[in-house]
């Protein structure tokens, strides 16, 4: 898992330690200290914590102007036990809604698992971001699947179309324009 950095080619477009808005202004990167673990594997010092033994994230583009955020996101998302849902919405979302972000792509190719608990803070985001969206491209089948059996997969914009996107293809408004299509579509 340490060669699995956050995707970087956007770099010249946004950088969120140098973004003043954003919960990660000033933060400071190390190419050689791995000290991040997921369970007992490190992680690429790129990647960001929000506070979570197990979900790490990266921030890959924030666009003020039109509100919305690329997140990228690695690990396990643990809701049982770590109560990542909660973390995640205190620490990240809640101060990125406070600024006008209202849509969300979240990419989840590097989130391994999903244990859920209850579905309270899914709701509160929703119910936060009022005409917002919060979409997931291309998670895991099984991470799909458990989010699916308990539920919450009422709160976001996933599967079909979600799962083909090759995102890495687009510049971020162009991703963004894609995914807003796909969720005007099931919205029509």
């Amino acid at each position: 898992m340490h060669l699995i950095e956050p995707y970087y080619h956007w770099r010249n477009l946004y950088i969120a330690s140098e973004d003043d808005a954003s919960p990660f202004y000033g933060r400071e990167y190390s190419e050689f200290e791995f000290n991040q673990k997921v369970y007992n594997y490190y992680i690429h010092p790129q990647w960001d914590s929000i506070g979570s033994q197990t979900l790490f994230l990266k921030v890959l583009y924030t666009d003020y102007a039109f509100g919305y955020t690329i997140i990228e996101m690695i690990g396990e998302w643990n809701d049982a036990i770590e109560n990542d849902i909660m973390t995640l919405k205190r620490d990240l979302i809640d101060e990125m809604i406070a600024v006008g972000v209202t849509q969300f792509l979240l990419i989840g190719e590097n989130v391994l698992n999903f244990h859920s608990s209850d579905d309270c803070y899914y709701e509160e985001w929703i119910d936060d971001i009022e005409d917002g969206w919060v979409a997931m491209i291309n998670f895991h089948e099984h991470v799909k699947t458990e989010m699916q059996h308990v539920g919450i997969d009422q709160y976001f914009i996933m599967g079909g179309e979600m799962e083909e996107i090759e995102w890495r293809t687009y510049l971020p408004h162009q991703l963004h324009a894609k995914v807003e299509s796909v969720v005007s579509e099931r919205f029509a």
